[in-house]
């Protein structure tokens, strides 16, 4: 929910006006509004945050529906848990 300057609710087409024109205004490409959602979402993960805490920001009942979505980060974090284990195997 995003408010105006005396707290009332703003209408989602401005946000989403607003939102269209900074990108224009950046020269970045056009996204949906809601891709920032998959975004942050994304790179919490890919930092390595648990995923029980980015399922409760995105308001999943469990990480498994958040991981099957998110699924895409997983080859990256799959190499590094392979780096991880091949390090405490040799020691």
């Amino acid at each position: 929910m995003f408010c105006d300057e005396v707290g009332q609710p703003l209408d989602g087409s401005h946000i989403i006006d607003r939102f269209r024109r900074v990108l224009a205004k950046a020269q970045l490409p056009r996204l949906r509004f809601h891709d920032l959602r998959h975004t942050a979402a994304t790179l919490l993960l890919a930092a390595g945050t648990h995923p029980r805490v980015v399922a409760e920001r995105l308001g999943h009942s469990t990480p498994a529906i958040t991981l099957s979505v998110y699924s895409h980060v997983t080859p990256t974090m799959q190499r590094e848990a392979a780096a991880t284990l091949d390090a405490v195997l040799r020691g």
